[in-house]
């Protein structure tokens, strides 16, 4: 069993528990690898939209994060693979500075995730899942919840097909992340067309998706990344899904995989 997508204490929206922690609570559960996909570094001209501007990990802190899991992959060897990565952001328009930081830090990387977060509709830029206050301001500036659905969505297909250099991510983050506040905010009646549409894309492009179970935690989501029904085509497609905890905390790791549906995981 594997979870792919594991944040860290250099997390600063998350839990300050050691790394070790979060290892020793995998091994706990049986897993025979985990991947540690902190937020990659912003770039530097861009402006983190969120309030304390901490979406990402410090770019001064990359070489201790690098130095800090290579030294656990040692001491655990006998126990758990343990995989080096990042979950890093593509960002319209910022494809350069993403390629910068891939060209720099991708031969130490065994396997990273590739997200969609922040949106600029028309006025400023917001990132998607901070807030459903965030979600909503978002929306009034795209002009509609359609707008804004349909700006993901292209976005996620520009970064699907985007040159970003020999270690550009080959796995999709939490492709249906603009539905986490869909109790509060109606999908438009599209949506699933635009989601089967960019399944198509991901299997042209080889690429893999993160299956998140973190939206099952989420009080206006209420299911994963992918839902059960884009989790089945994809895997009708031939794309390979990768169960993701998305935790935050070693108590994270695990959350969402009894609501999944595990026979689509590829283990």
């Amino acid at each position: 069993m594997n979870d792919g997508h594991i944040h860290t204490p250099y997390c600063p929206h998350g839990s300050s528990e050691p790394l070790k922690s979060y290892v020793e609570r995998a091994i706990s559960h049986g897993y025979t690898s985990i991947t540690f996909t902190e937020h990659a570094p912003l770039p530097e001209k861009f402006i983190d939209p969120v309030p304390d501007q901490d979406s990402a990990m410090k770019t001064e802190d990359v070489e201790d994060y690098i130095r800090e899991i290579t030294q656990l992959k040692k001491t655990f060897s006998n126990e758990i693979d343990i995989r080096l990565g990042f979950e890093v952001d593509y960002i319209n328009g910022y494809e350069r500075d993403t390629e910068d930081f891939l060209n720099h830090y991708g031969p130490y990387m065994d396997d990273s995730i590739l997200s969609v977060h922040f949106l600029k509709p028309q006025k400023q830029w917001y990132c998607i899942d901070f807030s459903a206050d965030m979600f909503k301001m978002a929306m009034e500036d795209a002009g509609s919840i359609h707008n804004l659905y349909q700006l993901y969505f292209d976005t996620l297909e520009k970064s699907a097909l985007a040159d970003l250099g020999n270690h550009k991510p080959l796995r999709i983050g939490h492709m249906t992340l603009i539905k986490k506040f869909q109790l509060l905010y109606d999908p438009p009646a599209d949506w699933h067309n635009r989601a089967a549409s960019f399944l198509d894309i991901v299997k042209k492009q080889g690429m893999t998706l993160d299956y998140n179970g973190a939206g099952t935690q989420k009080e206006y989501c209420l299911e994963s990344y992918p839902p059960q029904t884009i989790a089945r085509l994809a895997s009708s497609k031939g794309i390979q899904l990768i169960y993701g905890s998305d935790a935050h905390h070693p108590a994270g790791l695990n959350q969402g995989l009894d609501k999944i549906e595990q026979s689509l995981i590829t283990r």
